[in-house]
C-alpha cells in the first residue's frame, strides 16, 4: 500500500474500531463482572441489548452507543474547522447532537456531559461553564484529537484535547486520560508498519504516557490516583503470563472498570496492550470485562483501529456496523486524511485563548 493508502487505513480503522469496542460492548455496559459472566459466559461478537436492561434494552446486535456518536460528533466539529479544536465549535456540535438523538431523555449520558449539555443549552458559554467533571466522557471522544495531532509536539496535543473538553471535563485527571489516549492514537498513526508489533505496541504506550504528562498540568487539580501510575500499572497487568480470563479480572478487581477517567483509560490501555494492536481482539476483551465496557472497548477499539487500520477489522463486522448505525465514514475519513497530509500547525492561535482575546 502507499503512503496515503496506509494512512486512509488507519484513520478510517481509527473510526471503525471505536464503533466496533462501542457495539460489542454495549450489551454488558455497566453490568458488574459477575453478572456479565452469569448472563453471557462468554460474548464472542455482536449481541443484542439484553431484555429488561436500564440503558440498551432493544438495542439491535452491531448497534453503537453515545460513545461512537459522541466521536463522531467531535470529528465532524474538527472538520468544521479545518482541523482545528475550537471549544465554542465543539460545544455547538454537541448540544446539537445531544438535541438530534434525544441523549437528555434517555439514560445513557455520562453525568459530567449532561450537566455540561444542559448549562450550554441555557447559553453558558464553553468557558463558563466549569463543570469539573472526572468521568470519561473527554477520553470516549478524543480520537478524533489523537489523528489530527502530532506526538513530536505534546502542548499542541493538549492544547487540543483541553479545547475539546473543556466545556465537560476540566480537572486534572480527565484532561491527563483524555491525553494519555489522544497521544495513543497519534503514535498509532505514526507507528511504521516495518517495525515489529511489539516494538510498536511499546512506542504507544511511551507516547500515551508522556502525552498524560502533559496533560495532568492542565485544569483543575482535583484529589485522585496517579493517572500515569495507574496506566503503567494496567500495562505491567497486560504483559502478565496468563490466560485471558485471568487477565480480565485482574483489570476489573485491580485496574478498575467503572466510569471514572482513572479507572476506563488505564483499563483501555492494558487492552490495547493485551490485543497488540488487534482491534477484533481488543472489542471482545473489552465485552467480558465487566463495567463500563462499550466505552473501555471503544476507547481502546480506536487505539487499536489507527495502530492495525480498518484491513484487520473482518469484512462482516464492518458491514454490521455500518448497515446497522447507517453509518457513512467517507466524508470523515477523506476530511482527516487531508488534515494528517499537510505540513503539521499548532492549534488554532497557539494555545488556549477565549475568543476576546485571540
Amino acid at each position: 500500500m502507499t503512503s496515503t493508502t496506509v494512512l486512509e487505513d488507519r484513520i478510517r480503522g481509527c473510526f471503525l474500531g471505536v464503533a466496533l469496542g462501542d457495539a460489542m460492548g454495549m450489551p454488558g455496559e455497566l453490568w458488574p463482572r459477575a453478572q456479565v459472566l452469569a448472563h453471557f459466559g462468554r460474548i464472542e461478537g455482536f449481541l443484542p441489548g439484553p431484555d429488561g436492561h436500564f440503558v440498551v434494552d432493544g438495542y439491535r446486535a452491531g448497534q453503537i452507543t453515545d460513545d461512537t456518536q459522541q466521536t463522531l460528533m467531535l470529528a465532524g466539529a474538527i472538520a468544521a474547522e479545518d482541523g482545528d479544536v475550537v471549544p465554542e465549535t465543539v460545544a455547538a456540535h454537541l448540544v446539537a447532537w445531544a438535541d438530534r438523538v434525544g441523549a437528555s431523555e434517555g439514560n445513557f449520558l455520562g453525568p459530567s456531559s449532561a450537566r455540561a449539555i444542559d448549562a450550554l443549552r441555557r447559553g453558558v458559554s464553553p468557558w463558563d461553564v466549569e463543570m469539573r467533571g472526572e468521568t470519561n466522557g473527554a477520553a470516549m471522544r478524543i480520537a478524533p484529537v489523537g489523528l489530527v495531532s502530532s506526538t513530536a509536539d505534546l502542548e499542541d496535543l493538549a492544547d487540543r484535547v483541553e479545547a475539546s473538553a473543556l466545556m465537560s471535563h476540566s480537572t486534572d485527571v480527565a484532561l491527563a486520560g483524555a491525553a494519555v489516549i489522544a497521544g495513543a492514537v497519534a503514535a498509532a498513526i505514526e507507528s511504521p508498519a516495518s517495525d515489529p508489533v511489539d516494538a510498536r505496541v511499546d512506542a504507544v504506550v511511551r507516547a500515551a504516557l508522556a502525552a498524560g504528562a502533559v496533560g495532568l498540568r492542565r485544569g483543575t487539580p482535583v484529589v485522585a490516583p496517579s493517572m500515569l501510575r495507574r496506566v503503567e500499572l494496567a500495562v505491567e497487568v497486560a504483559r502478565r503470563p496468563v490466560d485471558d480470563d485471568a487477565f480480565l479480572a485482574e483489570v476489573y478487581e485491580l485496574v478498575g472498570a467503572s466510569v471514572a477517567a482513572i479507572d476506563t483509560v488505564p483499563a483501555a490501555m492494558a487492552l490495547v496492550v493485551r490485543a497488540a494492536g488487534d482491534p477484533v481482539r481488543s472489542a471482545l476483551l473489552a465485552a467480558n470485562l465487566g463495567g463500563d465496557t462499550d466505552t473501555i472497548g471503544a476507547v481502546a477499539g480506536g487505539v487499536c483501529g489507527a495502530f492495525s487500520g480498518a484491513a484487520a477489522i473482518p469484512e462482516e463486522h464492518r458491514s454490521v456496523l455500518l448497515a446497522v448505525n447507517e453509518l457513512d465514514l467517507d466524508p470523515l475519513v477523506a476530511s482527516f486524511v487531508a488534515f494528517r497530509s499537510r505540513p503539521f500547525r499548532r492549534n488554532r492561535a497557539g494555545v488556549l485563548r477565549r475568543p476576546e482575546e485571540r
